[in-house]
């Protein structure tokens, strides 16, 4: 019996979308409308600008809480675990 194994190379793995042609072409347009957006109806943007800013805050909750762990361990005894000096 033969010890040899053939590996095969694994195949690249597939771009994300945002990395792709049209995810690239998606994001350039997004700019382009953005910037027409503020530059040819700023009274329009400014109007709505103080409904964004509170939109933010659930947007900002829900994607910013693994910076510092979620809610894992929040449960649990109320006792100390540090040093006692």
């Amino acid at each position: 019996m033969s010890g040899h194994v053939h590996h095969q190379a694994d195949p690249s793995p597939e771009p994300s979308f945002w990395r792709s042609r049209s995810g690239l072409v998606f994001i350039a347009f997004g700019i382009v409308a953005g910037i027409y957006l503020l530059f040819e109806h700023t009274a329009h943007v400014i109007q709505y600008l103080p409904y964004g800013i509170i939109l933010l805050c659930p947007l900002m909750h829900m994607f910013m809480h693994g910076g510092h762990g979620g809610h894992a361990g929040h449960g649990g005894s109320s006792k100390g675990t540090g040093d006692a000096r």
